[in-house]
């Protein structure tokens, strides 16, 4: 009788916690749940359709991937508590930038590490007549590697142009390419990008 009654109290605690959270997150907000409940409830507001969520380890291994379905409040319930001892990372890919939560595991034991977030922006890419625009925004001023390739359908791709810049908070290029395709390849805070454009 005892574990009856405790259970929906603890339903309805998680319920009521999920309905404030969802009602004030403005960005990325993780609640552990209480005592006797396993899991940690992930809330990240502004998302959008296509956007992608993932659980990697240290070493870059995906261990969970998901692509959003629906713009608006993401919210959904996590047991991480059954993960080696270790270093983890929440990621959201969005459009134009990569937020990652960092976590660790130890001993059943779940702790976030609020103040290891961080937040990598994307290169952005426009095309005009034969010039090709790169921004990038690096507040950290963290070099960025671009190389560019020919990309000729069923022939070797040979590397045009590269080039590291370096020290730069906005990062602002142009190229002229000549008729053709190309494939430009971005590397960045152990990231990689590509880029497939024709002229």
């Amino acid at each position: 009788m005892k574990n009856v009654l405790t259970i929906p109290k603890k339903v309805i605690l998680m319920v009521a916690m999920m309905a404030t959270v969802m009602s004030y997150a403005n960005e990325i907000s993780l609640i552990k749940l209480g005592k006797g409940l396993k899991g940690t409830a992930l809330t990240i507001a502004n998302v959008k359709e296509g956007n992608q969520l993932s659980i990697k380890d240290n070493y870059g291994i995906t261990l969970y991937k998901e692509t959003i379905e629906q713009a608006g409040i993401y919210s959904k319930g996590f047991d991480l508590t059954d993960l080696p001892d270790g270093e983890y990372f929440f990621e959201l890919e969005k459009d134009m930038e990569i937020n990652t939560i960092p976590f660790s595991v130890e001993a059943n034991v779940v702790t976030f590490k609020k103040e290891e977030e961080t937040t990598i922006f994307k290169p952005f890419v426009r095309k005009e007549g034969d010039l090709i625009y790169v921004t990038k925004l690096s507040p950290k001023s963290k070099p960025l590697k671009v190389s560019i390739y020919t990309s000729e359908t069923g022939s070797t791709s040979d590397l045009l142009y590269t080039e590291t810049i370096q020290d730069v908070q906005n990062i602002e290029r142009v190229y002229k390419l000549e008729r053709g395709s190309y494939e430009l390849v971005f590397s960045f805070e152990g990231k990689e990008f590509t880029k497939n454009i024709s002229n």
